[in-house]
């Protein structure tokens, strides 16, 4: 299984603004898919961490592990990031594959893959390069973002010494923020004064799990708004519906009879009666504590492993998207039947471009999204939510999003009913509404009430509407990714680059390879001198070919369900390490690093577990090196060139293969990890 080691912050910052300054997009994510805002609507809310430029971002889960998709998610438009859940427990082994995205969404992940202190780091980074990239210029009026904790899944785990200490070093990372600052390369050495957020976050959304008592939900939730002084939403779980209702949306209106829920999704979950207790009950002791409380649905649901993608050891796995979405959405509507419009709810659960601006209008903020941003497009997905967003809002003459809320639906005027407004201000507010004035200022203090009417009539009828629409039934989810009747190869695919749109961890890149065929040969030596035998050349046939950055891969397993070919782009493509010492490190594991000193660049390589090793100095022949034989050769004349020794015939495939890595990634046009690093360390050496 793969294990993820973090970029080094220099590099990411050095690559991320190399690319901008270079009009390249950013980390492989092309200009036209930022996120820049309009100046005439405000997609602003207001959030206690802060103020919040969009209502939009990433969910907890593999979009907010790392450093570098945080920031994809930021360009895009995510101004809410609920960063990825960690538990006291961080030395997991999490099985692989863990994630299909064939059709609705599964996973078999839960937890963070890093170390606490990797976390901790990788949001400091997250957030530093945030304020970097809107010193920058970029998403002016529309930058502001707020970081959200999220943790699990027991009180004790959560309230242990190493658990705090994550928390609190978010809560205050000046430490962490001035490490990092003293990173930052002398390139964007104009970024070393920036008054950096040392609060990352104040805000935690708690996921409770499956399986979690209700005393244990409240007493944590005590626990981070009391003692920890956080404010704190509860993520809830799709079995408050009940087994009769869960099963009437999931089996009988959308015909997913194939998903099971074992009994033990329900016995150990709260029931409804149980929630709306502790609800109230942490509701006042918010109020006491003078913190925020509010409630996010949904966490996944629980079902039956069916699969065969995942591995047998795996009884259940997690739903999400399109399903989901309704179950959520019923949830919501009976929560604010019991609460009204009492309680901040956000939300997650089978959200995309078509659905977005409709959850918005419920006053759901922030809505966060995962399965959506995995499918092809990955991140570059998130600015169309925002852009139909925008489209919805100007449709309906609304400029800001409580505006948007009273006019969505057509409910403005009915709510007015029963607010007890003097009829001078009611006759203002339909005047607003009719004729595009200032509806805050119309209503005046009876504006929040007036809002908070639409929410409860617009959640109403949008989940109508959404249990009878066909498109959420199994019938009508979206189809699985085309496949072609054809394996995978280490080159020469079919060329779509899903596999690195889809990546939430920016690992997978292009390689600039000239199409053309490269002669081999093995050169055979004797004791009368050296002689070659001819082999097969080596044909490219593609206009460029795709790799993998090994440290950035946790091998999910998405690629492989989104890729053409069968079998995994990250498996089989070229695979590069960030450096020598993670190489060594991974004694079993095929791949490439790349290593300068002063003028000569070496590539170490292993290839079917046999290692390999090309020395590159400019003026020199090429020195190739493995078991049996150190040899110097130049590959445009290699019979006329070779020197040096062997035990046995050389074959020239792989150091032919090496040479032409070698030269894709340093490419002049390239951009990813390794080149940037190679960079830096030629800078410094020569500084």
């Amino acid at each position: 299984m793969a294990d993820l080691t973090p970029i080094p912050f220099d590099i990411l910052a050095t690559r991320l603004f190399s690319d901008l300054a270079a009009g390249k997009g950013a980390l492989d994510l092309p200009n036209h898919l930022f996120y820049s805002g309009r100046s005439d609507l405000d997609l602003s809310m207001s959030f206690p961490g802060g103020p919040v430029s969009t209502p939009f971002g990433p969910a907890a889960g593999p979009h907010t592990q790392l450093a570098q998709n945080i920031v994809l998610a930021w360009l895009c438009g995510g101004r809410f990031m609920e960063l990825k859940t960690v538990q006291v427990m961080d030395e997991l082994k999490i099985v692989r594959p863990c994630i299909d995205m064939q059709t609705v969404g599964f996973n078999v992940e839960w937890s963070q893959e890093l170390k606490l202190d990797q976390s901790l780091e990788e949001y400091v980074k997250a957030s530093m390069l945030v304020e970097m990239l809107k010193a920058d210029g970029l998403a002016v009026g529309h930058a502001e973002t707020v970081f959200d904790m999220s943790v699990g899944y027991d009180l004790a785990g959560i309230s242990s010494p190493p658990i705090r200490a994550f928390l609190s070093g978010l809560m205050d990372a000046r430490t962490t923020v001035e490490r990092l600052r003293a990173q930052i390369p002398d390139a964007l050495a104009r970024f070393r004064d920036l008054p950096f957020r040392t609060c990352i976050s104040d805000t935690l959304t708690l996921s409770t799990f499956h399986g979690c008592p209700p005393d244990e939900i409240e007493a944590i939730a005590s626990f981070l708004l009391r003692d920890m002084g956080l404010n704190v939403v509860v993520k809830l779980n799709p079995t408050l519906l009940g087994r009769e209702t869960l099963f009437e949306i999931l089996h009988d209106r959308l015909g997913y009879t194939d998903l099971i829920v074992p009994d033990s999704a329900f016995a150990g979950d709260p029931s409804w009666a149980d929630m709306v207790g502790i609800i109230t009950r942490l509701g006042d002791l918010a109020a006491q504590q003078g913190r925020d409380f509010g409630v996010k649905f949904c966490n996944t649901l629980l079902v039956k492993n069916y699969k065969s993608f995942f591995p047998a050891v795996e009884s259940n796995m997690y739903m999400s998207g399109q399903p989901l979405h309704l179950l959520a959405m019923a949830l919501v509507r009976k929560f604010r039947a019991e609460f009204g419009d009492r309680y901040r709810v956000s939300f997650s659960a089978g959200i995309n471009e078509q659905n977005f601006a409709d959850a918005v209008a419920l006053s759901l903020k922030p809505v966060t999204v995962c399965s959506d941003l995995l499918k092809a497009g990955g991140y570059g997905r998130g600015a169309a939510y925002l852009t139909a967003l925008e489209a919805r809002m100007t449709e309906t003459g609304a400029h800001t999003l409580d505006e948007f809320v009273i006019k969505a639906f057509g409910h403005g005027e009915a709510a007015l009913d029963g607010l007890g407004l003097p009829s001078v201000r009611v006759d203002a507010c339909r005047a607003a509404l009719q004729n595009g004035g200032d509806l805050a200022a119309a209503a005046g203090e009876a504006f929040p009430a007036w809002v908070s009417a639409c929410v409860l009539r617009n959640t109403d009828t949008y989940v109508v509407r959404a249990l009878d629409d066909p498109r959420y039934t199994r019938a009508k989810h979206d189809p699985a990714p085309l496949k072609l009747k054809k394996q995978l190869a280490m080159f020469d695919c079919v060329n779509c680059n899903k596999c690195i749109s889809v990546c939430p961890n920016n690992a997978n890149l292009v390689l600039a390879i000239e199409p053309g065929t490269y002669s081999t040969g093995r050169l055979v030596p004797s004791a009368a001198g050296w002689s070659v035998e001819t082999t097969d050349p080596i044909e490219f046939r593609k206009p460029w070919q795709i790799g993998n950055f090994i440290d950035a891969c946790n091998e999910c397993g998405n690629c492989e369900v989104i890729c053409p070919e069968n079998r995994s782009p990250c498996l089989i493509k070229p695979r590069f390490f960030g450096s020598l010492a993670a190489w060594q490190a991974a004694p079993t594991r095929d791949g490439y690093a790349l290593v300068r000193d002063g003028e000569t660049l070496t590539m170490f390589a292993r290839v079917e577990g046999k290692e390999l090793r090309l020395e590159h100095t400019p003026g020199a022949k090429l020195r190739y090196v493995g078991e049996g034989f150190d040899i110097r050769v130049d590959l445009d004349d290699p019979l006329g060139s070779v020197e040096g020794q062997a035990d046995a015939a050389v074959d020239l495939r792989q150091l032919r293969l090496m040479e032409l890595l070698r030269l894709a990634v340093i490419d002049a046009e390239a951009s990813n990890y390794v080149k940037t690093a190679l960079e830096m360390a030629e800078s410094c050496a020569t500084s």
